[in-house]
């Protein structure tokens, strides 16, 4: 097997995701349908693509999900999301993950990923966690749940605040208004989960829709970036 270790460097992680404007983030339990779901995410131009911890074999997939990209995919960029605690992001961080996503901000991830000179993007809520997570070299915080706060939320923290970089999570649509709305927002990136990697067409393997879904949204944040500066 291939020994591991973050090929991109922090900068680029974080420039490139703000860059596309998208990450699309999703979990499932097949390796080969895994590999469907990235290149599709690929093909629809989101290079950046995050796995999330979430079930037994969720290790097991990952690492082969990054041996096919670095076989097959050399400039796809994946990392790992749904990390709680330091002690899992070493893990994930040695077996070649390129950024950490969690869905809370914990000091100690922050300390791991420092250390190891990787990209780490904590959920946070309020405009204290916010700071908090920015002290310990964060550059992009994710806004979770973006539901629960909505669009108006970054537009205000970004009132006095104009330097943050913050990427809603969890209720972002894949609809034209919605999309342009959180970018309208101020939003630097969306997190988009499954909305996008919608299950019908996981299920039916229509692989290409969601490579159709993903460049469309792509193509709508773009358009508002452009009509918004």
């Amino acid at each position: 097997m291939i020994k591991y270790m973050s090929k991109f460097l922090k900068k680029q992680v974080v420039e490139k995701i703000r860059d596309i404007g998208l990450l699309p983030t999703f979990c499932h339990k097949d390796v080969e349908v895994s590999k469907k779901i990235v290149k599709a995410c690929v093909d629809g131009g989101a290079t950046v693509v995050e796995f999330t911890n979430r079930g037994d074999f969720a290790y097991d997939v990952f690492v082969k999900l990054l041996e096919y990209t670095q076989k097959e995919l050399p400039d796809v960029i994946l990392g790992i999301g749904t990390i709680l605690e330091p002690e899992t992001a070493t893990k994930y961080i040695k077996s070649g993950a390129n950024f950490v996503v969690g869905p809370i901000f914990n000091p100690d991830v922050a300390k791991v990923c420092n250390r190891h000179k990787i990209a780490y993007i904590p959920g946070c809520m309020t405009p204290s966690e916010i700071y908090a997570a920015e002290k310990m070299g964060v550059d992009v915080v994710k806004i979770f749940p973006g539901a629960s706060v909505g669009p108006e939320f970054i537009k205000s923290v970004l009132g006095p605040c104009p330097s943050y970089h913050m990427m809603p999570s969890g209720g972002v649509e894949t609809n034209k208004d919605n999309i342009s709305t959180w970018i309208k927002a101020g939003s630097s990136a969306l997190n988009i989960g499954s909305n996008l990697i919608r299950k019908d067409l996981v299920n039916s393997k229509d692989f290409n829709s969601i490579a159709k879904l993903v460049s469309q949204c792509i193509m709508w944040i773009n358009e508002t970036r452009v009509k918004t500066h």
